[in-house]
């Protein structure tokens, strides 16, 4: 690719902006998880009551990505972040001056799910600007935002110890006021802007059963993702007895990695085919968590978690090369809903672990859980994944063509309804 070209396809301080919106508002989302080891004791939480509460903002994400994606489409990517941004201060604000007591600090982080539904703006932000040659790569910028997570478990916990966790919320306001100001400045929406899109749009996408399959899919990995980021702190702490700095320090490692090879996903999706790296990444992924449910000591655990990390953040990747060529005509919409179903299954993870250690004192029955719902779902997709090749996708799950045009199927149910289309990316 000619990075001279890019520079001048698209508009580089909008693609910066939705980098650092997606960044920051991602830090802020899963705040709670890093602050867990300190908000456990101050409430005398159990553990099944601490993974609830860490997985609270996660849900509220999930939410209100649909409503942050429909806002996007009626009033603009730019204006819908502006919003999402001073929406987010209130739960700051709340979580700073409000909340002492373990319900007030669950709707704090339910309020916290505004921040986690930034990407139903971001991410259109910075693809509206940008021809299909260049998606990728701008997509893969601006989704590279999920890195804040790292800048949560890394500084969240030293700044607990050294201010008390309640601090914390208000410093967070800091970088949400500088980043408010430096997006009203330099981003732009684009000239061109799609029609929104009526509310039966989106039903008759939710009665196609491909839409689910990706739901399934990708709540698997990006669910696994951030629930994991979320829960690695409290893991780590109550598993080998770190300090919470120490354990945020372990949890910042694993999901360093995953957090930046999100593009890495798509572009080995590109050239091998998203359905055999899709299935091979599921397998490791169930691999690799079955053998954290063995109890390894800390050294082993770390690598096998690191693994795993890397795995889900190139599994994230590799769905998204998919959706488009199933949805090509529909790909914001399905964006929005199976965003959300990662969300859902982001969630469920963190309840699992903490409902699983109060019940059998030990977390290897729920990671265990999440591996055979990792194997499960690479069964899934070679059966499914057998109906999808030839009819919108090629060989291993490389984009199908027709002469020089990529083929999509609407609606899946007949094999034989093939039409071309545009090539689009996400």
């Amino acid at each position: 690719m000619n990075l001279r070209e890019f520079r001048k396809a698209g508009h580089l301080p909008t693609l910066f902006c939705a980098f650092l919106y997606f960044d920051i508002s991602f830090m802020v989302w899963v705040m709670l998880g890093s602050l867990a080891n300190s908000i456990k004791p101050a409430f005398g939480l159990s553990d099944s009551q601490a993974g609830f509460m860490v997985a609270v903002p996660l849900l509220g994400g999930a939410a209100l990505r649909l409503v942050l994606g429909m806002m996007t489409d009626h009033w603009g990517a730019r204006r819908t972040a502006i919003i999402g941004m001073v929406l987010t201060v209130i739960p700051l604000l709340l979580g700073w001056l409000w909340a002492d007591s373990f319900a007030q600090i669950v709707l704090v982080g339910l309020m916290l799910g505004v921040a986690g539904a930034s990407f139903a703006a971001a991410l259109p932000l910075a693809s509206r600007w940008y021809p299909p040659q260049h998606q990728g790569l701008a997509m893969g910028i601006a989704g590279a935002g999920n890195s804040g997570v790292a800048l949560a478990t890394f500084f969240g916990p030293q700044l607990a110890k050294a201010l008390g966790w309640h601090a914390v919320f208000g410093l967070a306001l800091i970088p949400i006021l500088v980043t408010l100001m430096i997006f009203v400045w330099l981003a732009k929406d684009s000239p061109s802007q799609p029609a929104p899109q009526p509310i039966s749009k989106y039903i008759s996408v939710l009665a196609k059963g491909d839409t689910w399959w990706f739901c399934f899919f990708y709540s698997v990995t990006f669910g696994g993702f951030v629930g994991l980021a979320s829960y690695l702190p409290s893991y780590f702490h109550d598993q080998f007895e770190l300090t919470p700095v120490k354990a945020g320090m372990f949890a910042t490692l694993c999901v360093f990695a995953g957090s930046w090879l999100r593009p890495i996903g798509g572009y080995l999706s590109d050239r091998i085919g998203g359905l055999q790296v899709l299935t091979l990444l599921y397998v490791g992924i169930g691999t690799m968590m079955a053998g954290v449910a063995a109890g390894p000591p800390l050294v082993f655990a770390t690598a096998l978690l690191f693994l795993a990390m890397s795995m889900l953040g190139l599994a994230n990747g590799a769905v998204f090369q998919l959706v488009p060529q199933r949805f090509s005509k529909e790909v914001g919409m399905v964006t929005g809903i199976v965003g959300a179903a990662g969300g859902v299954g982001g969630f469920f993870l963190p309840t699992l672990l903490g409902g699983v250690k109060q019940l059998t004192h030990s977390y290897g029955g729920g990671f265990l859980t999440f591996g055979l719902i990792s194997f499960t779902a690479s069964v899934a997709l070679v059966f499914v994944g057998q109906r999808w090749v030839q009819v919108f996708l090629g060989r291993g799950g490389k984009a199908a063509f027709i002469g020089a045009a990529p083929i999509a199927i609407e609606p899946a149910t007949s094999p034989r309804e093939i039409e071309p289309v545009g090539s689009q990316a996400l």
